[in-house]
């Protein structure tokens, strides 16, 4: 009995050592990558935080938004009808604006207060006008609360002096804003978005690339390379660093997302969530072509090197092409940011911009993905050819046409 437990379990022991050696090579490579990631503390470390403060920039921008500013204004009594009137109009100004008159004999009664903390501002005639005076630092709300309440109040009293009224007055003086897509608040919106969009491609780009490069430089400069060549092909190594590094920054990305898409919906921006999660899904889309195309390059950066010295000579045009990237995906506008959204890999954080816009046809995302998968489909292939060539070649940096020109 106890032979043939042994027996069974030396011939299931032999078959799950078979099944694993008939895995691809791409893939024992890709296991590794995120095994070895996924279980250190510095990546586990850099993930919990970045979502502590996506989560503490969420609750702050909700606790901000939602909050009520209360100042204190100082009136003497030559001032004391004006401060009333701002006191009680306040709200209808800026609802999240709350004055409180403290009402004070004289000019040095006023002082005090504001030294002692007891008044935010002083307000008292200055000039033939208005004048608040605060003890060392602008007070933004009650400045702009103020400024309002004491023009319309003029305005009524110079009006009802010349016998007319303030909408009189003030009739076919105003402006307002329109657009032809959406609305200013929504644009606003999707500008910031916009900018998230672009700043976590190119943090990911940029943290992922490194350690991507740095990895095949050590396993270079420490020759294990040339075991591991011997074993598998140098393109299924070259694998399964690529799709690792992606599978870890796609579950990086995901999470960010979930996160903030989550924490908007405890926001007064929460009724947007329905109108980026369609936006966000084609981000992830262009994400991951793109980042296939820079991972490949970043392996190639680095199989170029003979030490870690070397890095920052053969990554320099990838870095810069990622600068372009971060400052084209911000600053581009108009006619250049349509332009743009067709030209990879720029176009992996251009487009989702103007998708989050609006007024996109629907074949243009389409046709800015199709090109973008086919340049990181080139990409592959070259760096690939790179990497071979360039990753068994030591004594020196090695230059992309030696690379290229390399014996296989």
């Amino acid at each position: 009995m106890n032979a043939d437990s042994t027996d069974r379990s030396t011939d299931r022991s032999t078959d799950r050592g078979t099944d694993r050696s008939t895995e691809p090579a791409w893939l024992l490579v890709t296991r590794r990558e995120v095994v070895s990631r996924i279980t250190d503390k510095s990546f586990l470390v850099g993930t919990v935080l970045m979502v502590a403060m996506l989560v503490g920039f969420i609750g702050f921008t909700a606790w901000q938004d939602g909050r009520t500013d209360e100042a204190t204004l100082a009136a003497t009594p030559d001032a004391a009808e004006m401060a009333s009137a701002i006191e009680e109009s306040a709200p209808e100004v800026d609802d999240r604006v709350e004055v409180t008159v403290l009402e004070v004999d004289d000019r040095d009664a006023a002082e005090a207060a504001l030294r002692e903390d007891e008044a935010d501002a002083w307000l008292h005639p200055a000039d033939g006008g208005w004048q608040l005076t605060s003890e060392s630092s602008e007070q933004d709300s009650l400045t702009d609360v103020a400024r309002a309440v004491v023009r319309q109040q003029v305005l009524a009293e110079n009006a009802a002096d010349v016998g007319s009224t303030v909408e009189a007055l003030e009739a076919g003086s105003t402006v307002s804003t329109d657009f032809l897509r959406g609305d200013a608040e929504k644009a606003s919106v999707a500008e910031a978005v916009g900018f998230v969009f672009v700043f976590l491609f190119y943090f990911a780009a940029l943290v992922f690339g490194m350690q991507l490069a740095s990895s095949v430089i050590e396993e270079k400069q420490s020759r294990i390379v040339e075991i591991i060549a011997a074993a598998i092909p140098l393109r299924h190594l070259l694998a399964g660093k690529v799709l690792g590094n992606t599978a870890l920054a796609m579950i990086q990305l995901l999470v960010y997302l979930a996160v903030g898409l989550v924490g908007l919906t405890f926001t007064p921006y929460k009724s947007f969530v329905p109108d980026l999660s369609g936006p966000t899904a084609w981000f992830v889309g262009f994400f991951f072509a793109g980042f296939v195309a820079l991972a490949c390059l970043w392996a190639v950066a680095g199989s170029l090197a003979s030490r870690t010295e070397d890095l920052q000579a053969t990554s320099t045009p990838l870095t810069m092409l990622m600068l372009v990237m971060f400052f084209g995906g911000v600053s581009l506008d108009g006619r250049g940011q349509v332009i743009a959204s067709f030209v990879p890999p720029v176009s992996a954080v251009v487009m989702p911009k103007r998708i989050l816009a609006g007024g996109v046809a629907w074949w243009e995302p389409l046709l800015a993905l199709g090109l973008l998968a086919a340049f990181a489909a080139v990409t592959v292939w070259v760096g690939e050819r790179l990497y071979r060539r360039a990753l068994l070649q030591t004594g020196g940096r090695v230059t992309l046409r030696q690379a290229w020109a390399a014996a296989e």
